[in-house]
């Protein structure tokens, strides 16, 4: 955390609001962002560390380095959202590339449906699960902008993050003689211990912001960590609730006003609680 702090500072690469003029600025003073570097590399050591390298696990491992250079790149030099959006994608298709995917889900009328029984012919002999495929990406990208939209102030997304990542490790212990879980639990640990550690450098005061890097990570790892444990995206859609339900309306509210769902605002509801009279650290205990 100090390292990247002083190296951003070095730089001049900071969150200034004197020299910006968004509406979704709350923050008052010049803030390193960087958030990214720290948590990508507690998580890829830890990961190297305690967890076997599979196909599976280098899969997430590419991934997440694609997104620690983009977040990189958002610090420094604010690429369009679209391309952000590209290299989520890339980053997504690097975990099915290692094997993860959403096989089934819950059918809310009863029964499993199964994603996997549609097969794409790609040549003779070979078939892709075309539809596993695509909804495992579309969850991945869901996860990770609709954290991206809860970041913005401080101690906000560390804390919720932290919270979604110990319930999904808790969980994991109910099936704990499945091998595959207790390699979700050590992973969830790990993203866990991640983001407490920048926490202590995000809380208010903040002394180093999240940035795009971290919480598209944090995003990308509750995806995995819920695709992991067997298609449990209803666990992932209760302990992200509120950032969820926050992106739902937010993007609803734009489309409404026919302006872009990507480009930001002071619709969240973070924002609201502010205007309603709570303060930074109290809406961060909110969510």
């Amino acid at each position: 955390g100090p390292l990247v702090i002083a190296f951003y500072k070095k730089k001049k690469w900071l969150d200034d609001p004197s020299t910006q003029s968004h509406p979704k600025i709350v923050h008052t003073y010049p803030v390193p962002r960087g958030g990214g570097i720290v948590v990508a590399v507690a998580i890829l050591l830890s990961i190297v560390a305690f967890l076997p390298l599979s196909n599976q696990m280098m899969g997430i491992m590419v991934g997440t380095v694609i997104l620690l250079l983009v977040g990189i790149w958002d610090d420094v030099a604010n690429p369009p959202p679209l391309l952000r959006l590209l290299f989520q994608t890339f980053a997504a298709l690097c975990v099915v590339w290692g094997g993860t995917l959403i096989p089934f889900i819950t059918n809310p009328f009863g029964g499993i449906l199964q994603l996997t029984d549609w097969m794409l012919v790609v040549s003779p002999g070979v078939t892709v699960p075309i539809i596993a495929i695509v909804f495992s990406i579309l969850w991945m990208l869901w996860c990770m902008n609709s954290v991206n939209f809860s970041t913005g102030l401080d101690g906000q997304m560390p804390g919720y993050v932290v919270i979604s990542a110990l319930t999904i490790a808790a969980l994991s212990q109910r099936f704990i003689l499945d091998p595959s879980q207790e390699q979700v639990f050590t992973l969830a640990m790990i993203v866990a211990g991640s983001f407490v550690g920048f926490l202590f450098w995000n809380v208010y005061p903040q002394k180093m912001m999240s940035g795009f890097g971290a919480s598209t990570i944090a995003g990308f790892y509750l995806a995995v960590l819920s695709m992991l444990s067997g298609a449990k995206l209803a666990t992932a859609i209760l302990v992200l609730a509120v950032p969820m339900a926050d992106a739902v309306f937010v993007i609803v509210r734009r489309l409404i006003k026919k302006k872009s769902p990507f480009y930001g605002d002071r619709s969240h509801f973070h924002h609201a609680l502010l205007d309603a009279g709570l303060s930074k650290p109290q809406v961060a205990i909110v969510y």
